[in-house]
Order: C-alpha cells, then sequence, then structure tokens
C-alpha cells in the first residue's frame, strides 16, 4: 500500500526526499543484454536539470547518476537496476518559517492530514526533485524501446499557444522552453520574466509524441493503454489535466470529422487518413503516433502572500521563500517523455509476451 512503485512487467520504485541525502530508484523486468552505461542515462537528467536558465529553479545540483547493480560489462542482467542521485545544493533554512504553516497549492495540508507528520523542508516526498529518478527510470526505458521516438514539447504557457503551423521539432532544443515555435518562445520570454519579477508564475501544456510503437499494445478492458498513460501523466507534480489525441477537442467534432478514415497502403499496410484518436483505438495501439498532452499548473511557491491556516487552526498569510520554477511545466516536458517510455516499455513487454508473434506494423491480411 505504500503506492511507490510504478508498473507491472517493467517496473521502476523510487525513493528519496527533496532535501535528503539522495534521491534513488530500482528498476526491475528490464530484459537482459541491452547497452547500458551512466553515459546513456545522464543526457535525458541534463535536460531536466534545475539551474540552467533563468527561467527555472536556481537550485544547483548536476544530477550525476551513478548505476549501482543490474548491469556487467555494460550490458544489463535482468536484475533489479539501482540508480542514484545525490542531493547536493539542499538549503533546508529556506522552509523554516513554513514548518507548521500550510502552503497553499501545495500538499502539506493533505499531507499533514493523512499521515501526521510531514517534511517541510522544500515538499519533501512530493517535491518535484522526485522526477529526476522518472527520467533515469524512462532512459532505461527507451533502451526496451528500440526503434520507438519519444519527443515532448511546450505547446503553451499561460494563455498563448503555439502556432502550429510554425512547428520545428529542431526548434524544441534552441531555447529555454522546449518550444517548437521559435516565435511563441520569444514572446513567452517576455511573460515569464514579468511573471518571475512580480513573484508570481504561469502554467503550461505539453505536448508528448511516441512515434514507430507497433501497434496491438494495451488491453480492451483494464489495461487500456490510453487510460495508463494519462495515468502515468496524472502522475507527474502539478499535472492536473490530460488528454489523448484530440482529447476534449473531440466534443467538438462530428462522427465523420472525428473517425480516422482507413484505405490499404503498399505491402498490406493499413495507412490512416489522419490522427484524431492519438494513436489509440479501443485501448489499444493502431501503429500511428501515440499523442498526449498535459496541463500544468502555475506553481505553488510564489512571493505574494496568500491566505492559509497553520497547524495550531490559526488563519495565517504564507509566501514562500526559496528557489523555485517560475513555470514547472518547462522541466515537465522531459519529465513526460520518460513516463510515456515508461508505460510503453511495460506494455511492449506485456504484448510480447502473451502474443510474441504479433506484428510490429498494421498489416493485412494475416494468417
Amino acid at each position: 500500500m505504500s503506492h511507490n512503485s510504478f508498473g507491472h512487467l517493467f517496473r521502476v520504485t523510487t525513493w528519496g526526499e527533496s532535501h535528503g541525502p539522495a534521491i534513488g530508484c530500482v528498476v526491475d523486468g528490464c530484459p537482459p543484454r541491452l547497452a547500458l552505461t551512466e553515459a546513456d542515462i545522464q543526457p535525458f537528467l541534463d535536460r531536466r536539470r534545475p539551474g540552467q536558465s533563468k527561467f527555472v529553479t536556481q537550485r544547483q545540483e548536476p544530477d550525476q547518476v551513478r548505476i549501482l547493480s543490474g548491469t556487467f560489462e555494460g550490458l544489463t542482467t535482468g536484475t533489479p537496476i539501482s540508480l542514484l542521485i545525490e542531493n547536493t545544493d539542499q538549503r533546508s533554512k529556506d522552509y523554516g518559517e513554513i514548518r507548521d504553516r500550510f502552503r497553499p497549492g501545495h500538499a502539506d495540508l493533505t499531507y499533514d492530514l493523512k499521515y501526521g507528520i510531514r517534511d517541510y523542508r522544500g515538499g519533501g516526498r512530493s517535491s518535484a526533485r522526485e522526477t529526476a529518478m522518472r527520467v533515469a527510470a524512462g532512459a532505461v526505458a527507451r533502451k526496451v524501446l528500440a526503434g520507438v521516438t519519444i519527443r515532448g514539447a511546450l505547446v503553451q504557457m499561460g494563455p498563448d499557444r503555439v502556432d502550429r503551423a510554425h512547428w520545428d521539432w529542431a526548434a524544441v532544443e534552441e531555447n529555454a522552453f522546449f518550444c517548437p515555435d521559435p516565435a511563441a518562445a520569444i514572446r513567452w520570454e517576455a511573460m515569464l520574466t514579468e511573471a518571475r519579477k512580480s513573484g508570481s508564475s504561469l502554467g503550461a501544456v505539453i505536448e508528448v509524441v511516441a512515434e514507430g510503437v507497433p501497434p496491438g499494445l494495451g488491453a480492451p478492458i483494464y489495461g487500456k493503454l490510453d487510460a495508463d498513460i494519462a495515468a502515468a501523466l496524472m502522475g507527474i507534480n502539478a499535472v492536473k489535466g490530460v488528454e489523448i489525441g484530440e482529447g476534449f477537442a473531440a466534443a467538438a467534432l462530428t462522427g465523420e470529422g472525428n473517425a480516422d478514415e482507413m484505405r490499404m497502403g503498399p505491402d498490406g499496410r493499413v495507412l490512416f487518413g489522419d490522427n484524431h484518436a492519438g494513436g489509440v483505438l479501443g485501448g489499444i495501439s493502431t501503429g500511428q503516433p501515440i499523442v498526449a498532452r498535459f496541463a500544468v499548473k502555475p506553481t505553488s511557491s510564489i512571493l505574494t502572500p496568500r491566505k492559509s491556516v497553520d497547524r495550531f487552526g490559526q488563519e495565517v498569510e504564507v509566501l514562500t521563500k526559496g528557489r523555485h520554477d517560475p513555470c514547472v511545466g518547462i522541466r515537465a516536458v522531459p519529465v513526460g517523455e520518460a513516463m510515456l517510455a515508461l508505460v510503453l516499455a511495460d506494455h511492449l513487454l506485456r504484448h510480447r509476451g502473451q502474443n510474441p508473434d504479433a506484428p510490429t506494423e498494421a498489416r493485412l491480411p494475416r494468417n
């Protein structure tokens, strides 16, 4: 009942707190003989790492990962893979004033009501610091997903959305926002600078896309692929909404507009006219790109005083000191990619276990 583990055949258990000595995870169920070293994991952690621009928290954590078990001579052994990252730049004194106060928008109150105790230093276990281990585990999952490409982008900050006509995946790595629209990135820089200077914050929407996913992943009832993706993305800190494919916009379409028409292509492949379904039909992958989006609320740690209560039942005002992301959605992009990778790796192993001879492409006819 601890609920610190994720997945079935490919299973990840994370541990650690924001201001503890270290954070870590154990990846169990990874197949053997996959090439894996710290160098395969570190680039993904570097994309999520704090302190890389003025638009994210200035906590300086190198996030250097160590593999403690589960590999031999650069290959996975099929045994549990233990990963560790040491915390090096904690400032617990920044949180002394809120040790007895509940910060609005945070998990302080609910933790105290559930457990009767909470680690007030940076949010403890509920801190987004924990997501570094999800990113590390996601790098391992990508090894399982040979031939699958997973990418993410920030598509909306506050009320301002990207222009999809100007979408450029290459631009995602060329600005501080993982933004695929260079013009939008310029606007967001001005927006976030103003929010940061005023001590406020902004929300965001992130889109994650997986290409090269084989058909057949998922199950029609309780193991729906899109349901597991939604749960994984919803489990990221500060996420308040998830959609697959057209998502909520599908409600405004007609049946004719929403249905993805099919036709036969070369070599018996099934081709789709569109991808409103986001790559999943009936809970099972179609072979099209998996497309999901998730909404991240504005960072609750702000300098503007907010009304709240303390542990003694007194009404108080709370403002949060310390180093915080003015838009936590920025660093959620690599986290969203990682969670999608974890779900797909788990479902791929499940699918192989039940149906090892299943096709890797949507082809007809089948014998």
